[in-house]
Parts: C-alpha cells; structure tokens; sequence
C-alpha cells in the first residue's frame, strides 16, 4: 500500500470516527503519477474512494457483525476521477461538457481569468458586464480594457461565477485560504436531538436507506451515485426550468430515481417536506444560504425528520469572506493556485487545469464517505447530524498532498485503454457504457440497481 495513501485515511478516517484498524485490510494497489499532472491525483482518487468503500463496509459491519475485503486500484480510481469523459451512449461520446465562451482569458493588466458560463444565466450575465457578444474573440477584446482583480470583484457583485488566477502563494496569503484553514476537511456537527436507529441486517450495506439528492453538476451527484451503489434508494431532485448539463446528468444518474419538483410552488414544497419525513439522508447543494429560503435549512429539515443526517456541499467553505459565493471546480483550482502550478511544472505561460475535475469527485466521495460514517455513529449515538464540505477546502487538502516532479511525463490514457474498466447497462438514453465503480467489495459487490434516466422520469414517491 502507498504509504501517502495510508496516512490519508487514518488522517480522513479520524475526522469521520471511522476505526483506523480497517486500512490494514485494505488491498491498494497503484502509485502516482496515474495521470499527466504535478498534483498527486491517484493518492486523491483512491483516498477518497477507499474512505467510501471503508464506511460502507462499516455500516456492514453494524448489521451483520462481519467486515469484508475491499480492494481499490490507483490506476481505476482516477479514471473514475473522471468518469463523466469516458461514457457512451450508443457508442457515440457525450455532449461537450463546456459552453463555447468558458475558459481563460488574459485581462489588460496581465492576469489570466477563468469563465464558467456552462449555465445560460451565467452566460448572459458576464456577456452583460462586459458588454460584449457571445464568441471568444469579443470576449478576448472585452476584458483586454479590465484589471484581473477588478473583474473578479465585479463578478462577485454581480453574483455570476469566474474568478482571477492566483499563485498558491497568494492564496495562502488571502482571507479566504486562511478561512478554510480553520476548517476541518469534513466538519461535522450534531443539530438535534433523537434515538438511536438500528440497523438491521439486510444484502446490502445500504438496502432500506433513503437519500434525497438536490444536487447538480458533479460533487453532489457523485456522493448520491456512490451511495446507490451500495444499495440506497436515492431520488434526485430538480425543476424543470434548472439548468443541467447533459454528460453529467447521465452520467451521475446512474442507481438513481429521477423527479422534478419546482421548490417555488407550495405544493412541490409540502411533497419535499413529505419526503424528507421517510428519509435518512438529505444532500443539498444549493448557493450558501438560498434553500434555507424555502424552510429547508439543516435545523428545519431536523425538524421534519428528527434523526437525518444533512450534508451542505458550498464552494468555498461556511466561514471567510468567500462563504456566500457560488463556484465551481475549474474555478477554485484557478483562484487557488492549482492552475498556475500546473502551468509552471507544465512550463505552459497560460493556466493549466487539472486532468479531472478533482476537486468534485473528492468532494462527492467525502459526502458520501461522511454520510454513511455518520449513519453507524447515529445508530450508536442517536442524534440529527450536519455534514458541511467545500470545494475550496477539498482543494487544500489535494495542495497538501504535494506535487510530483515530471508528473507530465505520464501517459494521457485514451479509451481503448480502458476497455477493462468498463461496463455497459441499458439507460432511458439508451445503450450505455460507462466506467464502473473502483472500489471493489468482496461481499456485497457495486453496483447500480436503477439505470440512469433522464431527469423527471419518475414520480416524487418513495418506492415500497
């Protein structure tokens, strides 16, 4: 087992009250580099995908008295870092996951800035500000007359999404860094109040679990997809007129129920509040502060359901200057420093990204890690729990496994390397190929009962 990797867990497993002993019992088998960067991916990947697969195991354990092996491979597991690349539908590659406009752009005084405007409202917005027509060229021209510095703020004022490439060491130094510092990797905190839930035998580690998901693009939907796959009922839940991006929808919708409600309208609320009174976990991921507007914060939804476990997934952390914004992951890696240190071990004069997006799958499996870990704690404790995660704090986290020399020198797989990783199922697209999951159970093997379908395709009720 790498040694980094061992480390890793018991730091993770201590933060969740996960036993430590169970690592030894771990097969891991790989080592970085696994894919081309200076960051150490592979660490990352099967960290945060053992964790998972280590609290499921536990939860195992609580229902049948045993514990069974678990082996997760480096090499799988950041394939699955990036999941979303490699699936199929009927052969054919998903949709491009990026707007034509997102992307870097070099603003007038020498500072590259990175756009999302994979949502139309974001789009519109930063077209808007900056008075310019929707293709790069016009974009480029448009903000060759901003200041790096004084664009980001104008977005942020704005309440649209881009942010300003930094050094990591100007990240250290911002308030918002020294913010998430203070924050534990997963924060954990009892809300409420309630007995103990047995949890009885079953043939899977989370059969009769039932998981509301208000999560898009990726973190969120991956914590519910791992959670399915070790047997949880999981609905996800979305508005009809909520922006989506395709790839991720199918991708991530593997295992799971698919409604729409519109949480605008009082009767879609009374049919949430409904589903959170038969629920166990309730995983959101709204913009800091804006689901608490419609009666669904932590301590409301404790209420309804005394005994939940609640998991807040933000961008940049509950504490500092930055609490309130919303982001996305190719953001924080840009305003965080992981952009321009890619670019320098790259020796590449523009940002370079990360080879996935890892800042979201880490997140995804600690939301789920963290999740069943506080299932076998409320089954010996009781109590209604809040489970907080953020983008930015995961990116710390990766920061400080450190970087490889030549971590480019590693191949770049396609997908005829991968053919072994994959697995094909029907879908509400069709015939899909997709990677399946790393984490290998020699029990209760992965797997997705539900196939991946479109989003609303069933009706907002709890199956029998």
């Amino acid at each position: 087992m790498n040694e980094q990797t061992r480390n890793t867990l018991g730091s993770i497993c201590e933060q969740i009250q996960l036993p430590q002993n169970n690592i030894e019992a771990l097969e891991l088998t790989g080592d970085d580099p696994v894919l081309p960067s200076s960051f150490k991916i592979g660490v990352a990947a099967q960290s945060a995908i053992a964790t998972a697969a280590m609290a499921a195991n536990e939860i195992w354990h609580q229902r049948t008295g045993k514990r069974q092996k678990i082996k997760c491979d480096m090499g799988h597991a950041a394939i699955e870092f990036r999941s979303e690349r490699y699936q199929r539908i009927n052969g054919k590659p998903p949709p491009n996951l990026w707007d034509k406009i997102a992307g870097t752009y070099q603003t007038g005084d020498g500072r590259w800035v990175r756009l999302h405007t994979n949502f139309a409202h974001h789009r519109d917005g930063i077209l808007d500000l900056l008075d310019c027509e929707n293709n790069r060229d016009a974009v480029n021209e448009a903000l060759s007359n901003w200041k790096g510095q004084q664009f980001e703020d104008a977005i942020a004022e704005c309440g649209l999404v881009a942010t300003m490439m930094r050094t990591q060491e100007e990240w250290n130094a911002h308030p918002q860094a020294k913010a998430l510092d203070k924050q534990p990797l997963i924060s954990l905190e009892r809300i409420g109040d309630c007995s103990s839930r047995i949890l009885t035998k079953t043939d899977r580690p989370l059969s009769g679990i039932r998981v509301l998901d208000l999560t898009r693009i990726i973190a969120g939907p991956v914590c519910g997809r791992t959670l399915a796959a070790h047997g949880a009922d999981v609905m996800r839940l979305t508005a009809p007129h909520l922006p989506s991006v395709p790839a991720l929808v199918t991708d991530a919708g593997r295992g799971k129920l698919s409604a729409h409600l519109d949480l605008n309208t009082e009767t879609d609320t009374e049919t949430l509040r409904s589903l959170i009174a038969d629920a166990d976990i309730f995983v959101q991921g709204y913009r800091p502060g804006r689901i608490a507007r419609y009666g669904f914060s932590p301590e409301d939804v404790a209420a309804i359901k005394p005994g939940i476990i609640y998991v807040t997934l933000s961008a940049y952390g509950h504490e500092g200057p930055w609490s309130v914004r919303a982001g996305f992951d190719s953001l924080v890696q840009t305003a965080s420093g992981i952009n321009h240190a890619e670019a320098e071990a790259k020796g590449s004069y523009e940002p370079v990204a990360l080879p996935c997006q890892a800042l979201d799958h880490a997140s995804g499996y600690f939301m789920a890690a963290a999740a069943m870990a506080t299932l076998v704690r409320q089954a010996r404790e009781g109590g209604s729990w809040h489970i907080r995660i953020s983008l930015a704090r995961t990116g710390r986290w990766l920061q400080g496994l450190g970087q490889i020399e030549n971590g480019f020198d590693c191949q770049d797989p396609d997908q005829e390397d991968l053919l072994d990783l994959m697995e094909a199922s029907n879908s509400g697209y069709g015939q899909m190929t997709a990677v399946r999951h790393s984490a290998q159970m020699s029990d209760t093997p992965c797997y997705w009962e539900r196939p991946s379908m479109p989003l609303g395709s069933h009706a907002a009720v709890w199956p029998n």
